[in-house]
Protein backbone atom coordinates (compact mmCIF):
# COMPACT_ATOMS: atom_id res chain seq x y z
CA UNK A 1 0.00 0.00 0.00
CA UNK A 2 1.08 3.61 -0.57
CA UNK A 3 1.14 6.36 2.03
CA UNK A 4 -1.97 7.99 0.56
CA UNK A 5 -3.89 4.75 0.98
CA UNK A 6 -2.90 4.17 4.60
CA UNK A 7 -3.15 7.65 6.14
CA UNK A 8 -6.35 9.67 5.84
CA UNK A 9 -5.67 13.31 5.01
CA UNK A 10 -7.55 16.06 6.87
CA UNK A 11 -6.80 19.55 8.22
CA UNK A 12 -6.96 18.24 11.80
CA UNK A 13 -4.55 15.40 10.97
CA UNK A 14 -2.19 17.88 9.33
CA UNK A 15 -2.23 20.06 12.45
CA UNK A 16 -1.44 17.08 14.70
CA UNK A 17 1.46 15.97 12.52
CA UNK A 18 2.90 19.49 12.24
CA UNK A 19 2.74 20.04 16.00
CA UNK A 20 4.55 16.76 16.56
CA UNK A 21 7.21 17.71 14.02
CA UNK A 22 7.91 20.68 16.31
CA UNK A 23 8.25 18.45 19.38
CA UNK A 24 6.60 15.48 21.11
CA UNK A 25 3.47 16.48 23.03
CA UNK A 26 0.17 15.25 24.45
CA UNK A 27 -3.29 15.89 22.95
CA UNK A 28 -4.23 18.54 25.53
CA UNK A 29 -1.18 20.59 24.52
CA UNK A 30 -2.21 20.29 20.88
CA UNK A 31 -5.64 21.66 21.75
CA UNK A 32 -4.00 24.58 23.53
CA UNK A 33 -1.82 25.37 20.52
CA UNK A 34 -4.77 25.25 18.13
CA UNK A 35 -6.48 27.90 20.25
CA UNK A 36 -3.40 29.98 21.05
CA UNK A 37 -2.28 30.16 17.43
CA UNK A 38 -5.76 30.84 16.02
CA UNK A 39 -5.81 27.60 14.04
CA UNK A 40 -9.45 27.11 15.08
CA UNK A 41 -10.28 29.88 12.56
CA UNK A 42 -9.20 27.65 9.68
CA UNK A 43 -9.48 24.12 11.12
CA UNK A 44 -12.79 22.63 12.25
CA UNK A 45 -12.23 21.51 15.85
CA UNK A 46 -15.66 22.41 17.20
CA UNK A 47 -16.10 18.86 18.49
CA UNK A 48 -13.56 18.26 21.23
CA UNK A 49 -13.36 14.57 20.41
CA UNK A 50 -12.28 15.20 16.81
CA UNK A 51 -8.62 15.73 17.71
CA UNK A 52 -8.55 12.62 19.94
CA UNK A 53 -10.18 10.51 17.23
CA UNK A 54 -7.68 11.84 14.71
CA UNK A 55 -4.77 11.04 17.01
CA UNK A 56 -6.05 7.50 17.52
CA UNK A 57 -6.32 7.02 13.76
CA UNK A 58 -2.85 8.44 13.09
CA UNK A 59 -1.39 6.19 15.78
CA UNK A 60 -3.15 3.16 14.33
CA UNK A 61 -1.85 4.00 10.87
CA UNK A 62 1.73 4.40 12.07
CA UNK A 63 2.01 8.15 11.45
CA UNK A 64 2.68 8.85 15.12
CA UNK A 65 3.95 6.78 18.04
CA UNK A 66 3.66 6.91 21.82
CA UNK A 67 6.84 8.35 23.31
CA UNK A 68 5.80 7.99 26.93
CA UNK A 69 3.53 9.37 29.63
CA UNK A 70 3.50 12.59 31.63
CA UNK A 71 2.21 12.97 35.20
CA UNK A 72 -0.98 15.05 35.49
CA UNK A 73 -1.44 15.93 39.19
CA UNK A 74 -3.92 13.40 40.48
CA UNK A 75 -5.45 12.75 37.07
CA UNK A 76 -4.67 9.99 34.57
CA UNK A 77 -1.24 10.34 33.00
CA UNK A 78 -1.08 12.25 29.73
CA UNK A 79 0.07 10.22 26.74
CA UNK A 80 2.88 11.97 24.87
CA UNK A 81 3.11 11.27 21.14
CA UNK A 82 5.96 11.72 18.69
CA UNK A 83 6.11 11.86 14.89
CA UNK A 84 7.28 8.88 12.83
CA UNK A 85 9.07 9.03 9.48
CA UNK A 86 5.81 7.97 7.82
CA UNK A 87 3.93 10.80 9.52
CA UNK A 88 6.62 13.37 8.72
CA UNK A 89 6.59 12.42 5.04
CA UNK A 90 2.78 12.55 5.02
CA UNK A 91 2.70 16.04 6.55
CA UNK A 92 5.09 17.53 3.98
CA UNK A 93 3.31 15.74 1.14
CA UNK A 94 -0.10 17.02 2.30
CA UNK A 95 1.09 20.61 2.67
CA UNK A 96 2.49 20.65 -0.87
CA UNK A 97 -0.63 19.01 -2.28
CA UNK A 98 -3.10 21.24 -0.41
CA UNK A 99 -1.28 24.39 -1.54
CA UNK A 100 -0.70 23.47 -5.18
CA UNK A 101 -3.93 21.63 -6.04
CA UNK A 102 -7.30 23.33 -5.44
CA UNK A 103 -9.72 20.88 -3.86
CA UNK A 104 -13.41 20.82 -4.72
CA UNK A 105 -14.97 21.57 -1.35
CA UNK A 106 -18.73 21.21 -1.14
CA UNK A 107 -19.65 24.04 1.24
CA UNK A 108 -23.13 24.76 2.60
CA UNK A 109 -23.44 28.35 1.40
CA UNK A 110 -22.96 27.75 -2.36
CA UNK A 111 -25.34 24.81 -2.12
CA UNK A 112 -28.01 27.03 -0.55
CA UNK A 113 -27.37 29.81 -3.10
CA UNK A 114 -28.11 27.34 -5.88
CA UNK A 115 -31.67 27.06 -4.49
CA UNK A 116 -32.40 30.75 -3.85
CA UNK A 117 -35.38 30.47 -6.20
CA UNK A 118 -37.21 28.72 -3.35
CA UNK A 119 -37.27 32.04 -1.47
CA UNK A 120 -38.53 35.50 -2.36
CA UNK A 121 -36.06 38.25 -3.29
CA UNK A 122 -37.04 40.08 -0.10
CA UNK A 123 -36.21 37.04 2.02
CA UNK A 124 -32.87 36.64 0.29
CA UNK A 125 -31.94 40.29 0.85
CA UNK A 126 -32.78 39.99 4.56
CA UNK A 127 -30.84 36.75 4.97
CA UNK A 128 -27.85 38.18 3.10
CA UNK A 129 -27.85 41.16 5.46
CA UNK A 130 -27.80 38.78 8.42
CA UNK A 131 -24.87 36.92 6.84
CA UNK A 132 -22.99 40.18 6.35
CA UNK A 133 -23.41 40.96 10.06
CA UNK A 134 -21.95 37.56 10.96
CA UNK A 135 -19.06 37.96 8.51
CA UNK A 136 -18.26 41.42 9.83
CA UNK A 137 -18.05 39.99 13.35
CA UNK A 138 -15.53 37.46 12.05
CA UNK A 139 -13.58 40.23 10.31
CA UNK A 140 -13.45 42.17 13.57
CA UNK A 141 -12.10 39.09 15.34
CA UNK A 142 -9.45 38.67 12.66
CA UNK A 143 -8.49 42.31 13.04
CA UNK A 144 -7.95 41.68 16.74
CA UNK A 145 -5.60 38.85 15.79
CA UNK A 146 -3.62 41.17 13.53
CA UNK A 147 -3.34 43.77 16.26
CA UNK A 148 -2.22 41.21 18.81
CA UNK A 149 0.26 39.79 16.33
CA UNK A 150 1.65 43.25 15.63
CA UNK A 151 2.00 43.99 19.35
CA UNK A 152 3.93 40.73 19.81
CA UNK A 153 6.10 41.40 16.78
CA UNK A 154 4.98 38.26 14.96
CA UNK A 155 6.39 37.85 11.45
CA UNK A 156 3.83 38.15 8.65
CA UNK A 157 4.38 34.46 7.86
CA UNK A 158 2.39 33.47 10.95
CA UNK A 159 -0.55 35.65 9.96
CA UNK A 160 -0.88 34.58 6.33
CA UNK A 161 -3.80 32.22 6.96
CA UNK A 162 -5.66 35.08 8.68
CA UNK A 163 -4.80 37.38 5.74
CA UNK A 164 -6.18 34.82 3.31
CA UNK A 165 -9.36 34.35 5.32
CA UNK A 166 -9.85 38.12 5.60
CA UNK A 167 -9.42 38.54 1.83
CA UNK A 168 -12.10 35.92 1.15
CA UNK A 169 -14.49 37.40 3.72
CA UNK A 170 -14.09 40.95 2.37
CA UNK A 171 -14.77 39.69 -1.17
CA UNK A 172 -17.84 37.78 0.03
CA UNK A 173 -19.23 40.81 1.88
CA UNK A 174 -18.79 42.96 -1.24
CA UNK A 175 -20.56 40.34 -3.37
CA UNK A 176 -23.44 40.01 -0.88
CA UNK A 177 -23.85 43.78 -0.79
CA UNK A 178 -23.94 43.93 -4.61
CA UNK A 179 -26.67 41.26 -4.76
CA UNK A 180 -28.71 43.07 -2.10
CA UNK A 181 -28.36 46.32 -4.07
CA UNK A 182 -29.55 44.61 -7.27
CA UNK A 183 -32.55 43.12 -5.44
CA UNK A 184 -33.48 46.47 -3.91
CA UNK A 185 -33.20 48.26 -7.28
CA UNK A 186 -35.18 45.41 -8.95
CA UNK A 187 -32.30 44.61 -11.31
CA UNK A 188 -32.50 41.11 -9.84
CA UNK A 189 -35.96 39.74 -9.24
CA UNK A 190 -37.85 36.49 -9.66
CA UNK A 191 -41.03 34.64 -8.75
CA UNK A 192 -41.87 30.97 -8.70
CA UNK A 193 -44.50 31.49 -11.38
CA UNK A 194 -42.02 33.10 -13.78
CA UNK A 195 -39.43 30.42 -13.07
CA UNK A 196 -41.94 27.65 -13.75
CA UNK A 197 -42.89 29.27 -17.07
CA UNK A 198 -39.24 29.56 -18.12
CA UNK A 199 -38.60 25.97 -17.09
CA UNK A 200 -41.53 24.82 -19.24
CA UNK A 201 -40.26 26.85 -22.20
CA UNK A 202 -36.81 25.27 -21.88
CA UNK A 203 -38.32 21.80 -21.60
CA UNK A 204 -40.40 22.40 -24.75
CA UNK A 205 -37.32 23.52 -26.70
CA UNK A 206 -35.44 20.39 -25.68
CA UNK A 207 -38.20 18.02 -26.80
Amino acid sequence: MTMKNTIKKSPVALAVLCFLIEEPMHPYRMQQLIKERGKDEVINVRHRTSIYQTIERLHRDGAIAIQGKKKNEGRPDLIVYEITDLGRNAAYSWIREMISKPAQEFLEFPAAVSFLAMLTPEDVALLFKQRIDALENTLARLQDQFEIGASLGLPRLFLLEAEYQRTLLVAEVEWLQSVIADIQSHKLTWSMEELREKAEQIDNRME
